[in-house]
């Protein structure tokens, strides 16, 4: 099969000199492509936002989100941490990175991760988690902050969930799993092994199992029943988790206002318990 770089260089003969531009660039700098938004990968090869998005359609793609999900599994190897501070260093060359360019960033893995959405299982995650008996969160290394925000936000709505994070600690909570449990699992690229291995025992006990990664070729996407991507794409050494923070606040949004009937009783007697504890600083304070 033709990877996206074949197909750049043999249509090559077909474009214009501002594609030839593009189609250079990328063929150049083939590790800090799949690092680069439209409008990076623009002013990279000194063209237009539109010529870009016009290159991709040429290429055969719905638009530049389908060909950047190519250049980004084109990356076989998972990147070091160095390797990715080397890369930030290549696309933030030419001038110095303004704070504005993290925001930029971040809303473009936002756009990516609203155009890719398969809403369909967001709303089978829903359903899912709604009706458990019991929800696992596996989160690990920079992960289980989403895990940590997830589980406080669920727990608060249904009372049945548990955060897991070490395997030699964790692992014997899982004996118990069957298939009316919910079993999510977070993991970005570089992937913690700790959290495939609990996914995958999950799934081998028929548990309902809900993937929160960056793409379909993650490995956790093989044992997931419900797939849910957010992009976390960012030219530096750390992954940008507002997307998929993004996607989780959805998610708690969407299974509060399917059991809203059922939790105020709940969340009036927090209140009390918050107010009992002087929980905040004026006793009044919302979460």
């Amino acid at each position: 099969m033709t990877n996206v770089y074949q197909q750049i260089a043999g249509k090559i003969d077909e474009m214009s000199k501002s594609q030839v531009k593009i189609a250079t660039y990328i063929l150049e700098n083939q590790s800090t492509v799949p690092f680069l938004t439209v409008s990076k990968l623009a002013k990279k090869a000194g063209v237009s936002d539109a010529t870009v998005v016009r290159f991709a359609t040429l290429l055969g793609y719905s638009g530049y989100p389908e060909m950047h999900k190519l250049l980004q599994n084109s990356v076989k190897e998972q990147l070091t941490t160095s390797e990715r501070l080397k890369i930030s260093q290549e696309v933030y060359n030419q001038e110095p990175m303004g704070v504005y360019e993290v925001f930029q960033d971040d809303m473009a893995n936002i756009h990516t991760t609203m155009e890719t959405l398969d809403e369909q299982a967001f709303h089978q995650a829903v359903e899912s988690l709604v009706s458990a008996r019991k929800i696992y969160i596996i989160a690990n290394r920079s992960a289980a902050a989403l895990g940590v925000f997830l589980q406080y936000y669920l727990e608060m709505i249904l009372e049945n969930v548990e955060l897991l994070q070490s395997l030699e600690i964790s692992s014997e909570k899982l004996h118990q799993l069957n298939k009316k449990d919910v079993v999510i699992g977070i993991s970005f690229s570089r992937y913690t092994k700790s959290t495939v291995q609990m996914f995958s025992f999950a799934k081998k006990k028929d548990a309902k199992t809900i993937a929160i990664t960056d793409n379909l070729l993650s490995p956790l996407v093989p044992y997931a029943d419900i797939p849910l991507t957010a992009s976390s794409q960012m030219p530096s050494l750390i992954d940008s988790f507002v997307a998929p923070l993004s996607l989780i606040n959805a998610l708690i949004m969407f299974v509060g206002k399917e059991k809203q009937e059922d939790i105020h009783s709940h969340l009036n007697v927090l209140e009390d318990i918050w107010e009992h504890f002087d929980i905040f600083q004026n006793g009044k304070m919302q979460e």
